[in-house]
């Protein structure tokens, strides 16, 4: 028989179950108004499961509890009024859980050493109980004991008797300073987990537990090294050592012959490795980030197994061992914000290797940089190389043709290097998806790339003046060119029928250019969209927008344009933030805010010129989504702003319902009236030719129907400023990241 009462809210009391002699399982979990449980549950002599969770009120449970002899589990937990156990709990000789979990007890009966039978034993986020039983190593039954967050100051020496337990838990135990060393004793033991608890060293004899699979001691702070004996856990597989105080590892660590992870997050005192570590043959995955290592040793191209390898933000490792070369296994490399500055000849041996990301900090101006750098011709043999991010790695010269190579490239980000040219090879690398190469000054031209692209990225290439025909990038969704304004044309951009981000702020050579190739066809699915410019279409509300629903014609997106500049005086690294801050889209209902937006306008132009940008939200977007009839939008600049400087200048807002924005076919010989959305946004870019270069008042020029050439662009460009690496400040000062 079962009586199943769980999450009935309005039981105050359990009702009398004397009459129910055949009552297996009884569940009051979550019957949060019940303050005591009834007499007669200790009665329920066939009784197997009692679960009284969440009670969050039962104060009182039972004291005669001599009938429950056929009691397996009790669940007590989350029941923070509930201070005592029935003192002849060990009369329920049958128990084979306990669980008392977020209780009020602060003690457990010394009858408890009577249950012969008890498996588990859970006391967490007991924060008052300070002492178990002295005879707590009575219940050799026990397989786990768990003791996570409570107030347990020491563990008594008896627990060396639970010769049946598997798994001790005493994380986040801030009171419990040592570990018994009668621990040595309980040779079942596979799992010890002490993270973050007030633990100051392991018991030499924690080095006799011959089936210990998982020690994890991670966010132990006071724990400052690992006895000797460690080296005789002949079973373990993972060590976890994350944020501790050990400074370094005692040479016998590399008797671990099976150890397949060591986690070492974050130790700020460890300086080095010993050379035994390249005996973990067994060891798949090595964690340093954030350590304090100079060097590795040279054993370590011994880890023939080694799978992944992170190393981001061990700040003072200054080289990699010539060994490394002989990592077979090793697929995921991670070294991002290291002093690392070169890579050794054997680097191009790691034939297994898939991702590489080795990013540094941008120096913050060109006169901090030591010395550049060339990658190793071996480089190029990692041919089964996914993803590269050598950022800022201060990469001259021109890249070599061995590029193609690298043939299963999917992300390349080679941003804040010095190389003034790409191979042409970089066509052949048919799987590339993203390539960023944000802030390479000295790059002049983009080759030809391959028809896989998805993203490009070459924001503030200062230098850049030429590009390749891209009519072939079909997939491309993201263009960013901000900045490159030495670019004199963008061909085949009338032919991206996928791209959905194209951010040109400041791209004044160009512009026109460009204006003119923008297609129904490029804009259509158009979601992000900046560049020089001063107007907005007259066919957009230049007000607030009132919307009214139609019948059967649903929204389907709401189209933002607004006109930005920057002032003169803005500090210059917040020119290097990775959007124009401050500009919101407001809803109201009943002229009360429901629902607010920032803008995302991506690019931050280095001029004070005006530029335009639009923003499309679709009908999932809560802009589009929420709206109701009534429903009223708005355009403002925050008050107060992030940053002074920036200006709002124009704004305006159309709504986009079905059918305006659906027809396919060619729309050229229509009225206006009858065009879809993505054909007036091109008739409105192809006729308002705004010039983007200043005449000799300081005023914008207009100039309709004028073409230019490429050596007219060349003369009309104006000289741009040095560039300075601020984009790390300005990022912290909004934040954003970049």
């Amino acid at each position: 028989m079962v009586m199943d009462l769980h999450r009935c809210y309005n039981l105050v009391a359990c009702p009398d179950l004397s009459g129910c002699k055949t009552l297996e399982k009884l569940n009051l979990q979550g019957c949060v108004r019940l303050t005591k449980v009834h007499k007669s549950v200790g009665n329920a002599r066939t009784l197997l499961q009692l679960n009284l969770n969440d009670c969050s009120n039962l104060a009182e449970f039972p004291s005669d509890v001599s009938g429950l002899k056929a009691l397996q589990n009790l669940n007590l937990s989350n029941c923070p009024k509930l201070k005592e156990l029935p003192q002849e709990i060990g009369s329920m000789y049958s128990l084979k859980q306990l669980v008392v979990d977020e209780t009020a007890i602060s003690v457990l009966p010394e009858s408890i050493f009577r249950l012969e039978k008890l498996e588990k034993l859970s006391l967490n986020g007991c924060q008052f109980i300070k002492r178990l039983p002295k005879h707590l190593g009575n219940l050799t039954s026990l397989k786990e004991l768990s003791l996570d967050q409570s107030a347990v100051e020491e563990l008594p020496d008896s627990v060396g008797s639970l010769s049946n337990l598997e798994k001790l838990s005493l994380m986040w135990c801030q009171s419990l300073t040592a570990i018994p060393e009668s621990v040595g004793n309980l040779h079942l033991l596979t799992e010890v987990s002490i993270n973050s608890s007030a633990i100051k060293e392991l018991p030499p004899a924690i080095g006799s537990l011959p089936y210990l699979k998982i020690l994890s001691a991670g966010g132990c702070r006071s724990l400052s090294k690992l006895p000797d004996s460690i080296g005789g856990l002949a079973s373990i597989s993972e060590l976890e050592l994350d944020e501790t105080s050990i400074s370094h590892l005692p040479e016998q660590i590399g008797g671990l012959k099976m150890i397949e992870k060591l986690y070492m997050r974050k130790c700020t005192s460890l300086r080095s490795l010993p050379e035994s570590i390249g005996s973990m043959l067994s060891l798949t995955t090595l964690n340093l980030f954030g350590c304090n290592i100079n060097e590795l040793p040279e054993s370590f191209g011994m880890l023939e197994n080694l799978v992944m390898l992170r190393l981001h933000q061990c700040r003072k490792l200054q080289k990699l061992p010539v060994s490394i070369g002989k990592l077979k296994s090793l697929c995921h490399l991670l070294m991002e914000k290291t002093a690392v500055t070169v890579l050794p000849e054997s680097f191009g041996k790691l034939s297994n290797l898939m991702i590489l990301k080795m990013r540094k900090e941008p120096p913050e101006s060109p006169s901090t940089q030591e010395h550049l750098v060339v990658l190793p011709s071996s480089f190029f043999e990692l041919s089964l190389l996914e993803e590269l991010n050598a950022r800022a790695w201060r990469i001259s010269g021109k890249i070599p043709d061995d590029f193609e190579k690298l043939s299963s490239l999917e992300i390349v980000d080679l941003g804040h290097n010095n190389f003034s040219s790409l191979p042409s090879s970089l066509c052949g690398l048919s799987l590339l998806r993203k390539l960023h190469l944000p802030h390479c000054e000295e790059l002049e031209s983009l080759p030809p790339l391959p028809s896989s692209l998805e993203e490009v990225d070459v924001s503030n290439c200062f230098a850049l003046e030429t590009m390749s025909d891209v009519s072939n990038l079909g997939s491309l969704t993201s263009l960013n060119m901000t900045n490159c304004e030495k670019v004199v044309d963008i061909p085949g951009i009338e032919c991206l029928k996928s791209l959905k981000w194209l951010y040109m702020s400041n791209c004044k050579a160009c512009s026109l250019t460009v204006k003119r190739r923008l297609s129904k066809v490029c804009l259509r699915n158009i979601r992000n969209l900046s560049m020089p410019g001063s107007k907005i279409p007259d066919w957009f509300s230049q007000e607030d927008v009132k919307f009214s629903e139609r019948r059967n014609r649903e929204i389907k997106a709401v189209i933002i344009g607004v006109v930005v500049s920057l002032d003169r005086q803005i500090p210059e690294q917040l020119r290097y933030c990775p959007v124009v801050p401050d500009i919101q889209a407001n809803l109201l209902d009943q002229n009360k805010p429901i629902f607010s937006t920032t803008l995302y306008l991506q690019g931050i132009p280095k001029t004070h010129e005006d530029q335009i940008h639009l923003c499309r939200y679709s009908h999932f977007n809560p802009l589009v989504l929420m709206l109701k009839d009534g429903s009223e939008i708005q355009v403002r600049k925050r008050k107060p702003p992030v940053i002074e400087g920036v200006e709002l200048k124009k704004c305006g807002i159309h709504l986009v319902y079905e059918n305006d924005d659906d027809y396919g076919g060619n729309e050229e010989s229509l009225d206006e009236s009858q065009q879809s959305v993505s054909q007036k946004l091109a008739n409105f870019f192809n006729s308002n030719l705004e010039d983007p270069f200043e005449d000799g008042n300081g005023t914008l020029t207009q100039r309709k129907g004028v073409t230019y050439g490429l050596e007219d662009a060349r003369q009309l460009l104006v000289t741009f400023w040095e560039t300075t690496y601020k984009a790390k400040r300005a990022s912290l000062l909004l934040g954003i990241e970049c």
